[in-house]
């Protein structure tokens, strides 16, 4: 396992649309891998393959919770060649972030609930309904993977402000 460097904004590689996995093995286990070490490192809940180059349609989420003992608690989750099915009507507005875009959040309307249907690493299809911030994060993952960044759902005005606030935040550094 190895932590990788995330791709951030205005890099061209986040505008790649992904292509699908045919293959199941060993190399995807090891990139699944070293997705989830990238995520927690960085630190976050979500991470699309072409966010470390890669641009193979894979997402890792864990939206892990706190324990009684104060740790976190763990639930990883892949996600490979995912699908949204039946997007509900009803929207939920949601403070996002983004690796790509580092420390800078702004709200994203979205369905608020969605069916989805994805692999796991052996290649099982899976499918079940989600709601609340898994659905959201879902759909946020998978705008990476058609090479959207939550920015891309800001108005013009509000995403050059955000892009005009990192690279200041990128100079002070």
């Amino acid at each position: 396992m190895a932590i990788r460097p995330i791709l951030e904004v205005p890099d061209p590689r986040l505008k790649t649309v992904s292509t699908r996995v045919e293959t199941f093995d060993d190399d995807l286990r090891t990139l699944v891998a070293d997705m989830f070490e990238t995520m927690y490192d960085a630190p976050g809940i979500g991470l699309a393959a072409i966010q470390i180059g890669v641009p193979k349609r894979v997402l890792v989420i864990d939206l892990q919770h706190e324990g009684e003992d104060g740790e976190p608690v763990r639930t990883p989750q892949v996600f490979i060649n995912p699908e949204i099915l039946d997007p509900s009507d009803e929207h939920t507005l949601y403070n996002e972030g983004c690796l790509s875009v580092p420390d800078q959040y702004a709200e994203v309307e979205r369905p608020s609930t969605i069916r989805a249907r994805w692999q796991d690493l052996d290649g099982k299809v899976h499918e079940e309904p989600m709601d609340g911030l898994m659905a959201t994060c879902l759909q946020h993952e998978m705008d990476h993977l058609e090479g959207v960044l939550f920015i891309d759902h800001l108005s013009r005005l509000k995403r050059q402000m955000v892009l005009k606030k990192l690279e200041k935040l990128r100079k002070a550094a």
